[in-house]
């Protein structure tokens, strides 16, 4: 735990991976103003230094995520970050990877939470849904504009307006997760988190940013585009490492420049 933890968000460094836990197990992890203000924190600091590789995001007590905390809702909380969004990630995630665990439920603004990481690894019994039309509101923390992105846009539309949950092999099935584990989502998510920090960590965030933001572009402007975000890449210390370390039957010493 770290000075700038707060109750609600917890961090903890590991093998250059910050993990990010939403502790509030007595709410099912519900997002309030101040566990979105811990994760946007979080994720300012995962940017921020340079031996931070990768982010994990979870929940404590067995629960990712049961989504707004609807008795914060009634006081007129917003558990929002301007700038960020909802639970402090929805809207500017990192520019690092960032990988969901998940146990329990992701449901709602915690499905929400979970489709704007990059990855996810869940528990063989977790629970996937935004069943925000069952209380009369709409998913509108990206549910019903992301959801569609990731999975069949029927299927997108299916949950959104049933609001019926889907289990972990299903979402397996859909392509919305990664991985399904019999162990604890964590220590899966520790493991895809080691693969990616192995890797060159210039390299890594471009990948993403490239992927992340390809989508939009027009076709014929494609490799432009792209050519101007990976050519500082092509050019880096990190390169000619690798290159060197290949030839040389080695490990890579990155430097991230």
């Amino acid at each position: 735990m770290s000075a700038a933890d707060t109750k609600e968000v917890l961090t903890e460094v590991e093998d250059g991976v910050l993990i990010v836990t939403i502790n509030r197990p007595d709410a099912k992890n519900a997002m309030s103003k101040a566990a979105a203000e811990g994760i946007a924190a979080a994720m300012d600091r995962l940017d921020a230094e340079d031996d931070l590789r990768v982010g994990i995001l979870t929940g404590a007590g067995g629960t990712f995520c049961s989504g707004m905390d609807l008795k914060g809702f009634l006081r007129g909380e917003s558990p929002t970050v301007e700038g960020r969004g909802f639970g402090g990630v929805v809207q500017a995630p990192p520019a690092k990877p960032l990988i969901a665990a998940v146990e329990g439920y992701a449901l709602a603004g915690g499905l929400e939470l979970m489709i704007a990481c990059d990855l996810v690894v869940a528990h063989k019994d977790a629970k996937f849904g935004i069943p925000e039309v069952k209380r009369g509101l709409v998913a509108a923390a990206g549910g019903v504009m992301m959801l569609p992105d990731q999975i069949s846009e029927r299927i997108a539309m299916e949950l959104a307006l049933t609001g019926e949950f889907i289990d972990a092999q299903r979402a397996y099935e859909l392509g919305l997760i990664n991985e399904v584990v019999d162990a604890p989502a964590l220590e899966g998510a520790k493991t895809l988190a080691a693969k990616i920090a192995a890797n060159g960590p210039l390299a890594v965030k471009v990948s993403k940013q490239v992927m992340r933001q390809s989508r939009g572009w027009d076709m014929e402007e494609r490799y432009e585009k792209q050519g101007q975000l990976i050519a500082p890449v092509f050019v880096s210390e990190d390169a000619r490492e690798g290159a060197a370390a290949f030839a040389e039957k080695r490990k890579p010493n990155w430097k991230g420049k």
